[in-house]
């Protein structure tokens, strides 16, 4: 993938470092990617102030990704299913992307490992942790992205995403989605959300997916059989490395939300598709540098 020259990778962590890091994902109307725009094509506002940007990368660089697979009982008869679209989400990444598994039913669990991380071209280990997963309990998934949001503020690369597969909505969590929405939207992650509801699932809520993907900058899918769910993962593997990562320096610290806009210009004739998060919360005064 072209790619300008080499750039030291910021180190970051969340609103309150140094540098605002955008995932930005550009595509034909059709659906291809696109990704081989030079740094110069792009511009972004920070609440309709054009930025300087300090940092940007269109190669096929490893991220942070944590996968967030519902275990309640719910899912019994799908485990197996989301287990093997997750694997295929794992070789349809960059194999050094660093990524953790959490599995969440009343309560959230490391799925992989003690240290909690692997690469991602270790398909064994992680083939081996997804399919040992028993499905019992009810759905704390709130707690769940909380900690996956958590854990991915300890990962090493600047761009980060949540992975999130459930069949339902939360019946278990002491969080609620308000809290959870604010922490995302305080974060510099993508979440990617995949709902495999059931018509008459009384917890059923896909607009709490919406909200969560369309807050972050990623995507919502509610497939309704295995074929579709295994293109999901797949087209989110695909979403990720096709990206591009652009970081500027934040231009306020007042604890506020800030709108972001990115464009490319001058305008392109194929009538791009851009999708970034819309916003974040900055930093108060007095945080740490």
């Amino acid at each position: 993938m072209p790619a300008g020259p080499a750039q030291q990778e910021p180190s970051f962590r969340s609103a309150s470092t140094e540098l605002v890091v955008l995932p930005v994902v550009v595509s034909e109307k059709h659906g291809s990617y696109v990704s081989d725009l030079p740094r110069d094509r792009f511009v972004v506002y920070d609440n309709g102030r054009r930025m300087s940007i300090e940092f940007f990368s269109n190669e096929d660089s490893p991220v942070t990704i944590g996968l967030i697979i519902d275990a309640s009982s719910s899912m019994r008869t799908k485990i197996g299913e989301v287990a093997a679209a997750a694997i295929a989400f794992a070789r349809s990444s960059n194999p050094d992307d660093e990524l953790f598994a959490l599995r969440f039913n009343d309560d959230v669990r490391n799925a992989v490992g003690k240290d909690g991380f692997l690469r991602a071209g270790d398909h064994d280990a992680l083939s081996g942790a997804l399919l040992s997963i028993r499905p019992e309990g009810r759905t704390a998934l709130y707690d769940a992205l909380l900690a996956g949001l958590d854990r991915l503020d300890q990962g090493a690369r600047a761009r980060k995403a949540l992975v999130l597969i459930s069949d339902g909505g939360d019946n278990a969590s002491a969080a609620k989605l308000d809290v959870v929405l604010q922490r995302a939207r305080k974060s510099n992650a993508a979440i990617y959300t995949i709902g495999l509801f059931d018509a008459d699932d009384p917890d059923r809520n896909p607009g709490a997916l919406k909200s969560l993907a369309r807050d972050t900058g990623g995507e919502r899918f509610l497939p309704r059989s295995a074929g579709p769910l295994m293109t999901a993962c797949q087209h989110i593997a695909r979403d990720i490395r096709a990206g591009y990562t652009i970081g500027y320096a934040p231009p306020d610290r007042d604890g506020h939300f800030h709108r972001v806009r990115v464009q490319i210009e001058p305008a392109d004739p194929r009538h791009l598709d851009i999708r970034t998060r819309p916003g974040y919360f900055a930093a108060g005064p007095s945080a740490s540098r």
